[in-house]
């Protein structure tokens, strides 16, 4: 099992920037591919962003290219999501996500989500 918990979310202007940690419990850390994932109210949750388990490999949402960074630091069993330019469309709840596992397939995370869930952070951004 793994333990995943969220912090970091709360209410911003557009245009500001926002960091969200997810702190990971329960099974190596190092062995788990992370991800973001965020769920508008009355719509299906969808995919961030996610990243390998030693942090070479990334990929994201288009919606979020180029704006949005996922980090990792396997010293603190933790994962980052750095959210810059944020805009009204953003606003969701956040939820970190962990599959383990020694393969990198960005592809179904994208499709099918991953295996661990947290409970999720609420990200507000006011126009």
């Amino acid at each position: 099992q793994v333990q995943l918990v969220e912090s970091g979310g709360g209410l911003v202007q557009a245009g500001d920037s926002l960091r969200l940690s997810c702190a990971a419990s329960g099974r190596t850390f190092s062995h788990l591919a992370m991800g973001w994932f965020r769920q508008e109210p009355n719509k299906e949750r969808e995919f961030v962003a996610a990243i390998s388990w030693n942090g070479g490999n990334t990929f994201y949402a288009d919606s979020v290219k180029g704006r949005f960074t996922i980090s990792r630091d396997n010293a603190k069993n933790t994962v980052y999501l750095r959210m810059n330019s944020l805009k009204a469309e953003d606003t969701a709840v956040y939820y970190c996500a962990a599959e383990y596992g020694s393969s990198w397939n960005p592809e179904a995370y994208y499709t099918y989500g991953m295996d661990y869930w947290g409970k999720g952070t609420l990200v507000t951004v006011s126009s």
